[in-house]
């Protein structure tokens, strides 16, 4: 047997090195180029393999049964728009309403609603129709201004005002696309991968999805331009309580009249 010299044995090792590591790159190469190719729903949630109706069921399915979420955003109903920031879960909701260049904070608490503005609103309130406040009103808004007004339920206010913090009452039929559903461009809403699914293509309505971790609704373009919201913190729980009675007012058994 022929001995071959250490120098030559070196480099014959530094050559078949390089050549495997050629031989490594190519393939990972290759194994990149493949990649691209595969299955993009790969390290989803797997929704993005559905038709929109199914997305949609489990979208809506996924909110129904979250504890909470945050809602965002505009909605126009019946001429009014209105501008909601509100936390919402089974026994309640906080947060603010604004509508006619009014802002004011709704809090409920099982069944006890308050609502806080400050005195402009309720000046606004108290005011007859076509009529300015007058002394006395200014009066009493000022006795409201930031304080929580308890809402009687027999006010026609309470229904309107407690939708508003009611999870089930508000996404019900909000999240529901109308017309023909189709699935849209995928991308990410909020930092969180999505695919969107459009009603009529868009004139019903569109839904972003999340494809990470529960198929949550993630934004929603309601139909007729009536309005764009972002729903956040699925599931994050917040605490409610009612206001201490230094915070309160019993304004009696009906609320003034807007």
């Amino acid at each position: 047997m022929t001995a071959i010299p250490l120098a030559r044995r070196t480099r014959k090792a530094a050559v078949v090195s390089a050549l495997c590591a050629g031989l490594v790159v190519g393939v990972t190469g290759l194994t990149g180029c493949s990649s691209s190719e595969e299955d993009p729903d790969a390290g989803t949630n797997g929704v993005g393999k559905l038709s929109a109706s199914k997305i949609q069921r489990k979208s809506l399915a996924a909110a129904d049964a979250a504890d909470a979420v945050r809602l965002s955003g505009t909605v126009v109903s019946k001429g009014h728009t209105y501008k909601l920031d509100m936390r919402l879960k089974g026994e309640g909701g906080e947060g603010s309403v604004t509508s006619k260049g009014d802002t004011f904070k709704l809090l409920r608490v099982g069944k006890q609603l308050y609502l806080m503005a400050d005195s402009g609103f309720w000046d606004h309130a108290d005011a007859k129709d076509g009529e300015k406040p007058g002394k006395a009103d200014d009066e009493a808004a000022a006795k409201l201004d930031g304080k929580y007004v308890k809402v009687p339920q027999e006010d026609a206010a309470y229904k309107q005002l407690s939708g508003f913090t009611d999870k089930d009452v508000l996404l019900s039929g909000m999240l529901t696309l109308h017309g023909k559903l189709e699935t849209g461009e995928r991308g990410r809403t909020g930092g969180i991968p999505s695919i969107k699914i459009t009603g009529d293509k868009g004139a019903g309505g569109t839904l972003d999805v999340s494809l990470q971790g529960k198929p949550y609704p993630l934004r929603l373009q309601r139909a007729g331009d009536a309005g764009t919201l972002r729903l956040t913190d699925w599931g994050k729980d917040f605490s409610l309580e009612e206001p201490r009675k230094d915070e309160m007012v019993d304004y009696g058994e009906q609320l003034p009249t807007s």
